[in-house]
């Protein structure tokens, strides 16, 4: 028998590799839903569905690596940057889900979000209120109206898979839906913001980087207390808090 590893684990999920296929345990049956109907219509390359059992997803493996960790260094070339920029396009043109999004649905609930983890965070003594503070300013700049898209809504340079310069798949899209394209595109570049450039040179259209850069605020702003109480550390060098410091 294959080993079972334990590639990701929390309260809420975990996701076991055991030789060619990964088991996403997921107690949120939405969430296992989502994910299942998410690739079936995305137009980019997406692990295969080899059986779904409540609670219980199972999906092939991909070919190639991942293209980089949030906290490390990317080995990737130029031009793969560049291909998922092009593939993360096609995403973005597709067809709307029919489902809404899981979370962030509209700028009021967003603005509600950060008031409360901002808070949060400098009442618990978490990080330091100059430092919550600064960021927040930033953030705001990306609570503003949005043309919805198809997106990944969980974008994580982990989550994408290539084989030199070609893309050969994206997993986790269990928070897919209508969203902020430019959520997405920060959430890739998270703590990789020199590969930013790269990106949208695939994605071959204009953007504000005004507001990527507030998401990449927004994003650890609001992801710091949640990864603590799930095990994670986003005090690791490069992560969520290393990117609030580098806009001080």
């Amino acid at each position: 028998m294959d080993e079972v590893e334990v590639v990701a684990a929390h309260s809420e999920r975990a996701t076991l590799r055991v030789g060619h296929v990964f088991l996403k345990v997921d107690a949120d049956q939405a969430r296992v839903d989502v994910e299942g109907e998410a690739m079936s219509l995305a137009p980019v390359p997406t692990p295969e569905v080899l059986w779904r059992e409540p609670p219980v997803l199972a999906v092939s493996a991909l070919a190639g690596t991942a293209l980089g960790r949030l906290g490390g260094r990317s080995t990737a070339s130029s031009t793969a940057w560049a291909a998922v920029g092009a593939a993360v396009r096609e995403l973005h043109e597709a067809p709307l889900p029919p489902w809404p999004g899981r979370r962030r649905r509209d700028p009021d609930e967003l603005a509600a979000e950060l008031d409360e983890e901002c808070e949060s965070l400098v009442k618990n003594g978490i990080l330091p209120a100059d430092l919550v503070t600064r960021n927040r300013r930033f953030a705001e700049t990306a609570i503003r109206p949005w043309t919805p898209r198809f997106t990944h809504g969980d974008l994580q340079i982990e989550h994408v898979f290539v084989d030199g310069d070609e893309v050969t798949g994206i997993i986790d899209w269990s928070e897919a839906g209508r969203g902020d394209a430019l959520f997405d595109l920060a959430t890739l570049t998270l703590g990789h913001e020199a590969r930013l450039d790269e990106v949208l040179t695939g994605y071959g259209t204009d953007v504000d980087l005004d507001v990527i850069r507030a998401w990449w605020s927004l994003r650890s702003l609001l992801g710091v207390r949640w990864l603590l109480e799930h095990g994670f550390d986003p005090f690791a060098p490069g992560c969520e808090v290393d990117v609030l410091r580098s806009r001080m």
